[in-house]
């Protein structure tokens, strides 16, 4: 059994993906999740437990950890920025053999916050990077999952093109967030490149970069649970749906798009998750692949707003209200994946289509209106 720590595993993706980790047939992993709870909730730890039939999980009595009956699933609240506290944990699993690989998604997320507190995501987002390579590389754990983002790419000079590893970087990001994913991307390929002219143990390192994930887990038992207005969009047209919000606002519709609205490559969620342990496996547990891996996660299609809002409207079986407002700054016309890599490397691809996306959405808002824990 592989014992995987996973950092910032309470959230939207990180939980989704603990899924796809305790669900694996061709690998059986143990998870250690850290997470400081900031813009999360240990709720779906729970939820996970349910999901992959793990008996008995409980938190302690003041929710600073928690585990299975088996320990296949453990919590330990922590910030990753806290290196005593992250040190803890590696020193309480040193014993039990350790960690073979990190995932690591702790950080903050919000593209427009970042605009507004860019300090804060600068000594976050790159902090708990650092901090937990340092120990990573201590504690003899060499094999890391990186949660990227497609931001790193920018403005594209060609809009229509889908998006390839190799095109350029760094240059046109239009927000702090993007730009602390892109630093964090340029830490891990200084530091692999560091290993190999000092002769030490190379790292297997494997940076994902996300398109746009949409969804929630088939059962309806786990989804996005974003705190306060949602930053995306299918959250937010879900809390129109089911009547949180009056309507959706459609940043511009003069695009030179079919229906003038901009066009997105949306994937589900457990695509995206199982997108993670497919990574894994390319690292081959952190057993001999010591390359650094840039792989796209997307599908490679592209969906308009308005054929998002249509296509919710018809999982909720009623059209979503909706108005047109101005553009945004920064926004462009076509922002999609070319993820032919993703496939040919690592033998990743998404399966589920754009309907299973907007029904699951809609179990996981129907059953849970309020989110984790928010009645």
């Amino acid at each position: 059994m592989q014992r995987i720590l996973v950092t910032g595993g309470c959230g939207y993706i990180g939980s989704h993906t603990l899924v796809s980790l305790l669900s694996s047939t061709s690998t059986t992993y143990s998870v250690v999740v850290i997470d400081n709870l900031a813009n999360s909730s240990c709720e779906s730890l729970h939820r996970v437990a349910d999901i992959c039939s793990l008996s008995n999980f409980t938190l302690n009595a003041d929710g600073t950890a928690g585990q299975d009956s088996n320990g296949r699933l453990s919590f330990r609240k922590v910030d990753c920025c806290n290196e005593p506290a992250l040190r803890a944990v590696f020193d309480e699993f040193k014993s039990q053999g350790g960690f073979s690989a990190a995932i690591h998604f702790a950080g903050l997320k919000a593209v427009g916050e970042s605009k507004l507190i860019p300090l804060k995501y600068y000594e976050v987002n790159i902090g708990a990077t650092w901090t937990l390579l340092n120990l990573m590389e201590e504690y003899d754990c060499r094999h890391i999952v990186f949660s990227s983002s497609a931001t790193v790419y920018g403005v594209a000079k060609d809009e229509k093109a889908k998006l390839k590893e190799s095109d350029e970087v760094g240059v046109t990001i239009t927000n702090c967030y993007g730009r602390t994913k892109y630093m964090i991307e340029q830490i891990l390929t200084d530091f692999h490149v560091s290993q190999s002219l000092e002769n030490k143990k190379e790292w297997s390192i494997a940076i994902l970069r996300y398109f746009n994930p949409a969804g929630a887990h088939p059962s309806g038992k786990m989804g996005e649970d974003p705190d306060g207005v949602p930053n995306n969009l299918m959250p937010f047209v879900a809390q129109v749906a089911v009547g949180r919000r009056p309507h959706v606002t459609i940043f511009g519709n003069d695009y030179d798009t079919p229906d003038g609205t901009g066009i997105r490559d949306y994937l589900h969620v457990m695509d995206l998750a199982d997108g993670h342990v497919a990574a894994l496996r390319h690292l081959d547990g952190g057993k001999g692949n010591t390359k650094l891996n840039v792989f796209n996660l997307g599908t490679g299609t592209g969906y308009s707003v308005i054929d998002m809002i249509e296509a919710m409207g018809k999982a909720v079986g009623k059209p979503i209200p909706n108005v047109i407002g101005p553009r945004r700054p920064g926004d462009v016309t076509i922002y999609m994946a070319d993820p032919t890599r993703a496939k040919e490397e690592m033998g990743w691809e998404a399966t589920r289509n754009l309907d299973d996306m907007c029904n699951d959405l809609w179990r996981w808002q129907t059953l849970n209106p309020n989110g984790y824990l928010k009645e």
